[in-house]
């Protein structure tokens, strides 16, 4: 598809009629509980992997549900008779959601994805035809202006955004406005971007569907479109991240050399955060030959932030390459092309001497500490989403550890998170076990091996004594000296505390 059988979009400056759609929709069981009740967890499943053969076959009878998924969702026609009773059919003919197919069918223009909102929202959400489900790879469809909908990568930003109560949110590279229609729940005004003024149009769809407060819509790159005293107190971002020869489809391709489009988002959003406020931002970087992937990601967080930065997966240059040409349905194509252009992916990453390409996330959060902190860490294992939360309470104990030297340390009461478990591993009838492990549910699910007297310490600390008498009380246990056990415990307080074991009681 080239960029001139794009689809004109439907309007959406007549809210009467959105809003009559909406209502249509909602009354037939048009929703995300509807969608799985009808085609059963298999098939809804799949259509999140792009795969549409189950749900069409859940959706061969003639239900005004059965319909609506094959119209939005399944990009079949539907005779007119069979909507008629369903749709504002005159009004979304007009308004260009419908238009006319062979016969006396329609066809929908763009499609329309049920997605439930946190608070139980019904939310709607509205991308180019093919793309609500899958990506732009499951359909071939190689437009460079096409506007997807909801992804792996749209869902992951959305969980791990913090949701506190803020008076301005700002979305950049905004799509088809998942990131902005979230923020419509905590942020009293919010302001979308995108270079593609069609995604900017999309949104618009998105939030009126969705029956969502409008947002402020601005087209430009990056924070092109921001004024330079623009101050945000939420910036989120799931940019066009892809590595890739070249800027191909607009949807991921950056434009810039290697990964400096995310660098570059990163570096300028520092300046665009009021203070304690968050900008988070899905990224890729490069791991580069005789370079430590780590120190060039700190190298990447701006002055007056702290930050925490979690590489979630890498992947060799081949199969990165891969990946994305089957995102453009390259595969599908010409074989001489499809070489030609996964050569040229290679050659890209060989002149830079790139290995290999990490995926992961970054938290900015603006403060006024003299010595910002940074954490870059690899956490591959499964994490519980929605995290949002999670990422708030590391900051906190960021700030927390920050005002709080050992000696400080020592003199507060602490409590073992609720959703810590305690694991001993070790030989059978053995006294000792060789290792004791601290584990999360929750959150990051970490796991953390400690030592008996770190262990006898979080097991007891239920908020009524301070850190230095439990010492005190484990080194006339265990015979040690208590002077020296307070000089060598801080360190591992500290650590548990960092990462969420221990939470301060005052």
């Amino acid at each position: 598809m080239s960029e001139t059988s794009l689809l004109p979009l439907p309007r959406a400056d007549r809210p009467e009629a959105v809003a009559r759609l909406r209502e249509a929709l909602l009354a037939a069981s048009f929703t995300a509980d509807g969608l799985l009740e009808a085609l059963g967890a298999p098939a809804y499943s799949a259509l999140s992997r792009g795969e549409t053969v189950p749900a069409l076959r859940a959706t061969r009878g003639t239900t005004p549900l059965e319909r609506l998924v094959r119209l939005f969702l399944l990009r079949r026609s539907v005779p007119r008779a069979g909507l008629r009773d369903v749709l504002p059919l005159d009004v979304c003919l007009d308004d260009g959601w419908l238009r006319p197919a062979e016969g006396d069918e329609v066809t929908a223009t763009v499609d329309v994805r049920p997605y439930g909102g946190p608070g139980g929202e019904d939310w709607f959400v509205v991308s180019d035809p093919g793309c609500a489900v899958g990506g732009a790879g499951g359909v071939g469809n190689r437009a460079s202006g096409v506007v997807l909908g909801v992804g792996g990568a749209s869902t992951t930003l959305a969980g791990i955004t913090v949701r506190t109560p803020v008076e301005t949110a700002l979305d950049l590279g905004t799509g088809s406005g998942i990131q902005a229609l979230h923020a419509t729940r905590h942020a009293t005004r919010v302001t979308a971007t995108d270079v593609n003024p069609r995604a900017l149009r999309v949104t618009a769809l998105t939030l009126a569907l969705s029956g969502a407060p409008a947002a402020d819509l601005r087209e430009g790159s990056l924070f092109a479109p921001v004024g330079e005293e623009e101050r945000y107190q939420s910036i989120v971002s799931n940019p066009p991240f892809v590595i890739s020869p070249g800027a191909r489809l607009t949807y991921r391709d950056g434009g810039m050399g290697g990964d400096d489009l995310c660098r570059t988002l990163v570096r300028q959003a520092g300046g665009r955060l009021a203070e304690g406020g968050f900008a988070q931002v899905l990224a890729n970087w490069e791991h580069v030959e005789g370079e430590e992937w780590a120190d060039r990601l700190r190298s990447w967080v701006p002055p007056g932030c702290d930050a925490w930065i979690v590489q979630r997966e890498t992947q060799d240059v081949t199969r990165y390459a891969e990946l994305w040409l089957r995102d453009a349905g390259d595969h599908r194509g010409d074989p001489e092309e499809y070489r030609a252009r996964y050569d040229a992916w290679l050659e890209e990453f060989e002149g830079r001497g790139v290995r290999a390409v990490g995926f992961g996330w970054i938290t900015l959060r603006r403060t006024g500490a003299v010595e910002p902190s940074i954490t870059v860490e690899e956490w591959p294992h499964p994490v519980e989403q929605p995290l949002g939360e999670t990422i708030r309470a590391h900051f906190e104990r960021v700030d927390y550890l920050r005002d709080h030297d050992d000696a400080a340390l020592l003199e507060e009461c602490f409590t073992l998170a609720a959703e810590v478990v305690q694991e001993q591993v070790g030989r059978p009838g053995a006294e000792d076990p060789e290792h004791v492990v601290l584990r999360q549910n929750r959150g990051m699910r970490r796991a953390v091996e400690v030592d008996t007297v770190s262990a006898g310490f979080a097991g007891v600390c239920d908020g009524t004594m301070s850190a230095g008498r439990i010492l005190d009380a484990i080194a006339q246990l265990v015979g040690e000296d208590p002077v020296l056990l307070r000089d060598r415990t801080p360190a591992s307080i500290r650590r548990l505390v960092e990462q969420g074991f221990l939470e301060p009681s005052g």
